[in-house]
């Protein structure tokens, strides 16, 4: 069984760096931690083999059978027992589910990757976040972030990835000059680009490179890519935002896999 402890007062250690984490982007670099909200995210980690370090409880909720059972798959797991003002002060959401979990963030292993996902300068945590999931959905083996990107293990990136974080390699602040160079074919998306994306064989390693939400690719990461591809837009707009780009791009990668 897991060990109690119970928190009352806002002094305490132990509260503040839970409030620093979730807070503040640089307390969480600097701890290499971050915070789950909610069973979802539990669960997904669960299912991925992973544990937390820590189970955060407001007063009250470990008696819900949703949460009592997301409790139970993490025995050995200790868990701390907030205050409902405690744990509120805490929570990314304005109405938490009860629960919450310290994690440690482990860099995962530079290995080879058959489908990898280059992203330079996202700004938004929630088209991180779906990004991430997408690229899980799709197979992608990892993703890599440049120094200027939203940060991967935000709150908000997490709980647009609904789990995905952790069915796929996320590299964060990369020299993305330097990724390139470790991949053969380089995809990125330009709308002057002569070559649609569906007339690229896509069924080996690739890697698909997307820039920032206003300013696309840089010009300097875009002249790395190998090929240059458009994506058909028969409709009267300019421009598809980032995550259903990648979600285009991707997507027509497993379609060329999977088709007869």
């Amino acid at each position: 069984m897991s060990a109690f402890k119970h928190i009352t007062s806002a002094d305490n250690p132990q509260f503040k760096q839970l409030k620093k984490l979730a807070t503040s982007a640089r307390a969480r670099r600097k701890a290499g931690q971050t915070l789950l909200d909610g069973v979802h995210l539990l669960h997904a980690l669960a299912d991925a083999g992973g544990s937390p370090e820590l189970l955060v409880v407001r007063e009250g909720a470990q008696e819900a059978a949703e949460n009592g059972a997301c409790l139970a798959r993490f025995p050995q797991v200790a868990q701390l027992l907030l205050t409902p003002a405690l744990f509120d002060a805490i929570a990314p959401v304005e109405t938490p589910t009860g629960v919450l979990a310290l994690l440690n963030i482990v860099a995962p292993s530079h290995g080879d990757h058959r489908c990898a996902v280059l992203l330079e300068n996202i700004q938004d945590p929630g088209n991180l976040g779906s990004i991430i999931r997408t690229a899980a959905a799709a197979g992608c083996d990892a993703v890599f972030l440049s120094r200027g990107c939203a940060e991967a293990w935000s709150p908000k990136a997490l709980r647009a990835g609904m789990g995905a974080h952790f069915s796929v390699a996320i590299f964060e602040q990369q020299d993305m000059v330097e990724v390139v160079r470790n991949f053969s074919l380089v995809l990125a998306t330009r709308l002057d680009a002569t070559h649609s994306l569906y007339d690229i064989d896509l069924r080996g390693t690739v890697a698909f490179l997307f820039g920032n939400e206003g300013a696309g690719l840089s010009p300097e990461l875009s002249a790395c890519a190998t090929r240059q591809v458009k994506i058909p837009m028969p409709g009267k707009v300019e421009s598809l935002n980032v995550a259903a780009a990648v979600a285009v791009c991707l997507f027509e990668r497993v379609r060329q896999l999977t088709r007869d």
